[in-house]
Protein backbone atom coordinates (compact mmCIF):
# COMPACT_ATOMS: atom_id res chain seq x y z
CA UNK A 1 0.00 0.00 0.00
CA UNK A 2 2.23 2.93 -1.13
CA UNK A 3 1.45 6.13 -0.28
CA UNK A 4 -1.55 4.38 2.17
CA UNK A 5 -1.85 4.79 6.03
CA UNK A 6 -4.51 2.91 7.75
CA UNK A 7 -5.99 5.49 10.62
CA UNK A 8 -7.77 3.72 13.28
CA UNK A 9 -9.82 6.42 15.19
CA UNK A 10 -11.46 4.89 18.65
CA UNK A 11 -13.90 6.28 21.06
CA UNK A 12 -15.72 5.38 24.16
CA UNK A 13 -18.94 4.11 24.04
CA UNK A 14 -21.13 3.13 27.49
CA UNK A 15 -22.64 0.20 27.43
CA UNK A 16 -26.47 0.43 27.96
CA UNK A 17 -27.14 -2.66 30.36
CA UNK A 18 -24.14 -2.58 32.60
CA UNK A 19 -22.96 1.38 32.67
CA UNK A 20 -19.52 0.43 31.79
CA UNK A 21 -17.51 2.35 28.83
CA UNK A 22 -15.98 0.22 26.49
CA UNK A 23 -13.80 0.90 23.11
CA UNK A 24 -14.90 1.20 19.88
CA UNK A 25 -12.86 1.55 16.88
CA UNK A 26 -12.70 2.60 12.98
CA UNK A 27 -10.18 2.19 10.49
CA UNK A 28 -9.78 4.81 7.21
CA UNK A 29 -7.66 4.54 4.61
CA UNK A 30 -5.80 8.06 3.54
CA UNK A 31 -3.71 8.91 1.20
CA UNK A 32 -0.11 9.99 2.41
CA UNK A 33 1.08 11.65 -0.55
CA UNK A 34 4.69 12.21 0.84
CA UNK A 35 5.24 8.57 3.02
CA UNK A 36 5.89 10.57 6.02
CA UNK A 37 3.66 8.87 8.84
CA UNK A 38 5.05 6.04 10.98
CA UNK A 39 3.51 3.59 12.87
CA UNK A 40 1.80 5.22 16.43
CA UNK A 41 1.64 8.95 14.70
CA UNK A 42 -1.35 11.38 15.77
CA UNK A 43 -2.58 12.79 12.42
CA UNK A 44 -5.71 14.86 11.23
CA UNK A 45 -7.48 13.25 8.16
CA UNK A 46 -9.82 15.26 5.87
CA UNK A 47 -12.69 14.29 3.63
CA UNK A 48 -11.00 13.81 -0.14
CA UNK A 49 -12.30 12.70 -3.47
CA UNK A 50 -12.82 8.51 -3.98
CA UNK A 51 -9.01 7.56 -4.95
CA UNK A 52 -9.60 3.80 -5.11
CA UNK A 53 -12.04 1.87 -3.74
CA UNK A 54 -11.82 2.08 0.41
CA UNK A 55 -9.40 5.42 -0.18
CA UNK A 56 -11.59 8.37 0.58
CA UNK A 57 -9.54 10.68 3.06
CA UNK A 58 -6.40 11.98 2.56
CA UNK A 59 -3.95 13.40 5.17
CA UNK A 60 -3.98 16.74 6.20
CA UNK A 61 -1.13 17.01 8.95
CA UNK A 62 0.68 14.93 11.24
CA UNK A 63 0.08 16.50 14.98
CA UNK A 64 2.37 14.21 16.84
CA UNK A 65 5.25 11.61 16.23
CA UNK A 66 5.21 8.13 17.77
CA UNK A 67 8.49 7.95 20.06
CA UNK A 68 10.04 4.98 20.41
CA UNK A 69 11.80 3.72 23.70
Amino acid sequence: MDKTIVVRVERLVQDPRYKKYVRRYSRYMAHDEDNSCKVGDQVRIVEHRPLSKRKRWKLQETLASATRV
